[in-house]
């Protein structure tokens, strides 16, 4: 039988409530099922407490109880293992989350069944180096942003594309986002929807100074880097928003595909159109 982990969001009140239910239809089918440990604790599961690096790399299938933010996270820690993920809705319709609580139980029949595929999303990989160093890495699967700080004046930085200059940027920042990306802080800041099955860089300004900048649609093989030309007290690289790092003057950053893409499953086939066309509605 499967060896299924789980990822409970304990922000969410429905998904603590939910994988209690889970949990014994799963067991009931002699299913393992191992918990995050603060998860495990949060709904008196203690005995199902699985280290981080275990729950990501053990288990044959990770599901997510949460939004999209909780199940980007797990894409970073399960993307080197290779160790699909099922990403259950409990709140407002995501993009990335593959079902509604609703469906949950018909989605695990078919997931025991097999009847399942498995999708795969590019991922992102940055590199900060500071005087021929690398001091940080990062993951991503939405995007990497350089930015400025709540309080800080515009930032100055250079962008090179293979090694090729593209530009001096006088802006808020820039994002590198993934096709996933596309439709998250890319979007925002007037950047293309991209259809997420493909793989490609998007290169969005945030808030330029020009009239000129505008975003760019590069080849995933391509490696962007971009160096940090005024001294600013808050320049950030972050990585899909949840990893942090503090940028300095001349540090420069390189931002390629990682060798290593997420893994969905899939069981609904819920079409990118679908899921646009409702987020949009929800917009209106």
């Amino acid at each position: 039988m499967l060896s299924i982990g789980m990822y409970v969001s304990l922000k969410n009140d429905n998904a603590k409530s939910a994988a209690l239910d889970i949990i014994s239809w799963l067991q009931d089918r002699g299913c393992t099922v191992l918990l995050n440990e603060e998860g495990a604790r949060g709904i008196g599961k203690g005995s199902l407490a699985c280290p981080a690096n275990d729950l990501v790399s053990k288990p044959q299938i990770l599901m997510v109880l949460g939004g999209d933010g909780t199940l980007l996270s797990c894409a970073r820690a399960t993307a080197q293992g290779g160790t699909p993920i099922l990403g259950v809705n409990m709140g407002r319709l995501g993009f990335l989350t593959e079902v509604d609580f609703p469906e949950i139980f018909d989605s695990l029949k078919a997931v025991l069944r097999g009847d399942y595929s498995i999708e795969e999303r590019m991922m992102l990989e940055a590199s900060v180096v500071r005087n021929e160093k690398v001091i940080d890495r990062a993951t991503a699967l939405n995007d990497v942003v350089i930015t400025k700080g709540s309080f800080a004046r515009i930032i100055v930085f250079t962008v090179k594309v293979d090694g090729e200059f593209m530009g001096m940027f006088r802006a808020d920042g820039m994002i590198i986002a993934s096709p996933t990306g596309s439709t998250a802080y890319s979007l925002s800041a007037g950047g293309p929807l991209v259809v997420p099955n493909l793989e490609l860089m998007i290169l969005t300004p945030i808030c330029p100074h020009t009239l000129s900048a505008r975003p760019m649609v590069i080849p995933r093989e391509s490696t962007v880097e971009l160096e940090v030309v005024s001294q600013q007290e808050q320049t950030m690289l972050t990585a899909d928003g949840q990893h942090g790092f503090n940028l300095q003057k001349n540090d420069r950053i390189y931002i390629t595909r990682s060798p290593f893409p997420a893994k969905f499953i899939q069981v609904k086939r819920r079409s990118f159109y679908e899921v646009l066309r409702k987020k949009l509605k929800e917009s209106d």
